[in-house]
């Protein structure tokens, strides 16, 4: 599997996304700065990480939503190519116009870091076909505007066609619904607030995130 994580400065999760992705996969992925236009040819796999690009100046995910290689991952995720976001990455793909809603501050103004618990909605797309419908599963979170917001007719959408990835099993930032994660309508882009690449190792108190990689490798070799 060949994959890439974008770098932008102020990020800080890059490197535990990429570490992820090759304990997983066992290839090493390339790292792209975000002043770079065009993406490594043959990807399958392009990670928007989590951290605080631009230091979260102007509106978290905002800034970087608007650099070069947003237009190549933008135009990569059209053809087909799987993009996850999370937690801030989860921002940028919002901002970018890849996914809808956007990511507001916590509702009880405070930053939030700790583990939860996560029902799983959907296992029938790539991010999540390690995991069966229904399942509780705990994955790390870390935000501080981590509140999903949509419109009314936007959840029903979401909700009427399957794109609710992955709900929070109890209220843990104001999240319309509780969702914690969602797809694009291809099922090719995922962005989740939570952070799998941070449960991966038991060292880390969970493996469930792990599941998420290994599940997305197995899929993604199956289809090369």
């Amino acid at each position: 599997m060949k994959s890439a994580v974008i770098v932008f400065p102020g990020s800080n999760c890059d490197r535990d996304l990429a570490v992820a992705f090759e304990a997983v996969s066992g290839a090493k992925p390339e790292m792209v700065w975000h002043r770079e236009t065009e993406l490594p040819e043959g990807l399958d796999l392009i990670g928007v990480p989590g951290g605080f690009s631009y230091g979260d100046y102007l509106r978290s995910g905002a800034m970087a939503a608007r650099s070069p290689i947003m237009q190549a991952v933008a135009q990569a995720a059209s053809r087909g190519t799987h993009v996850l976001g999370i937690c801030n990455g989860f921002q940028v793909l919002t901002e970018a116009g890849l996914l809808p809603g956007a990511l507001m501050r916590n509702a009880g103004i405070h930053f939030v870091c700790r583990s939860v618990a996560l029902t799983v909605e959907n296992s029938q797309s790539a991010f999540t076909s390690g995991y069966e419908a229904g399942q509780t599963i705990n994955i790390p979170v870390a935000h501080h505007d981590g509140n999903y917001f949509a419109d009314p007719q936007t959840l029903d959408r979401l909700e009427g066609e399957g794109r609710v990835a992955f709900r929070y099993a109890e209220a843990v930032n104001g999240s319309a619904r509780n969702i914690a994660g969602i797809l694009n309508e291809g099922g090719n882009v995922l962005g989740m607030m939570p952070h799998p690449e941070r449960a991966i190792e038991k060292t880390h108190g969970s493996t469930d995130g792990r599941r998420m990689f290994e599940g997305l490798t197995e899929g993604l070799l199956a289809r090369a």
